[in-house]
């Protein structure tokens, strides 16, 4: 049976918002909880119910398996392009385009 490690837990949690370039408030209000229980979570020092882990998991783009046991399965360069494409806010939806563009060109030419 897995275990938990609530402090590794929150430690991929942390890396993967500031990843994205969230502050831990808009985490948390995304969340819509507050920015000491999203510390409370990065810290291991608490859990989350399975209603904020499908919220967090969709606003971070995380697999809900990594996220709890660091476990992910293999995902295709399409599925991580269309993850980042939708977590890129507005006003940088078009440079990511030119970029994946330029990255997807460059692939069918070799």
């Amino acid at each position: 049976m897995k275990t938990i490690n609530y402090k590794l837990m929150g430690e991929r949690i942390r890396r993967q918002r500031e990843l994205l370039g969230l502050t831990r408030e808009q985490l948390a209000e995304k969340l819509e909880v507050s920015a000491k229980f999203c510390s409370d979570i990065e810290l291991g020092v608490k859990g989350m119910s399975l209603t904020t882990l499908a919220r967090m998991s969709d606003i971070l783009c995380m697999n809900v398996d990594f996220m709890l046991f660091g476990e992910q399965e293999e995902k295709s360069d399409l599925d991580t392009l269309i993850s980042l494409f939708r977590h890129c806010p507005e006003e940088h939806r078009t440079n990511f385009l030119k970029i994946a563009g330029a990255f997807t060109d460059s692939v069918t030419e070799q």
